[in-house]
């Protein structure tokens, strides 16, 4: 049995579009362009959602903690299929856990997750999620 999630294991799933300069000298994507599609994943589904604007919100989510596990080769010219959920939501923190598939593919090529950390936007000191995104972080629980 694989222990790679599958897409049923996720609450939303968007296109990315690798780039030639995501892939390496070995011909796939290197591992650091990984975090770059976790973190687009996740600010892409906020700002489309009118729930992050990167240069005026009050509070913005910081990434504390992130981490990664790779199964299968990405590469350029390909269309990855970002998928995430949120494992965990505290009072100022989001743990987003998220995959990324090969087009198509049943089983995650990666998966790996990060930690926001909501500050207040001139502080830099810990706040509380506002609620309009904790609401809509609680759509992305998947039991």
């Amino acid at each position: 049995m694989s222990d790679r999630p599958t897409r049923d294991q996720y609450a939303v799933i968007r296109p990315i579009p690798t780039r030639w300069a995501d892939n390496d000298v070995y011909g796939h994507v290197n591992n650091a362009a990984y975090y770059g599609f976790f973190d687009t994943a996740v600010n892409t589904w906020l700002i489309e959602r009118g729930l992050l604007d990167t240069a005026a919100s009050p509070a913005i989510g910081l990434v504390v903690e992130t981490g990664c596990r790779y199964h299968a080769a990405l590469s350029f010219p390909e269309t990855i299929e970002a998928a995430m959920r949120v494992a965990r939501l505290g009072s100022s923190s989001v743990r987003y856990e998220l995959a990324l598939f090969s087009q198509g593919e049943p089983e995650a090529a990666a998966d790996g997750y990060f930690v926001h950390v909501y500050v207040d936007r001139e502080t830099r000191r810990p706040t509380t999620i506002p609620a309009a995104i904790r609401t809509a972080l609680e759509g992305l629980i998947v039991a």
